[in-house]
């Protein structure tokens, strides 16, 4: 009887290379990714170029190009604790992420 398919016993150092060249190249993917978000890809330079994330009860920020439409939102006067509702946080850019102040 003939097997078919793939026999991994006969090819098993080809089988392995295979496998370490994959996971090379997807760490190298991985690495050069978080290197040019890092370095090139800032979200922010200023303070002014975040903005609350949510139209409601912001709990985070976001870069201005991103800003939720907001023209057909109402929201609940209700200062929420926790979240940019009253100045009780502002949205601001440190180290080229939008970031939440409380304070």
């Amino acid at each position: 009887m003939v097997k078919k398919g793939i026999i991994i016993e006969h090819n098993k150092k080809l089988f392995i290379a295979i496998i370490v060249l994959t996971v090379l190249f997807v760490l190298v993917v991985f690495v050069s990714y978080k290197i040019n978000k890092n370095s090139f890809g800032n979200e922010c330079q200023t303070d002014s170029d975040c903005v609350p994330a949510s139209c409601c009860h912001a709990t985070s920020c976001v870069p201005s190009g991103e800003s939720p439409d907001c023209s057909d939102i109402f929201c609940t006067q209700e200062c929420q604790s926790g979240t940019l509702d009253c100045n009780q946080g502002s949205c601001g850019c440190v180290n080229g992420r939008c970031s939440v102040f409380f304070g």
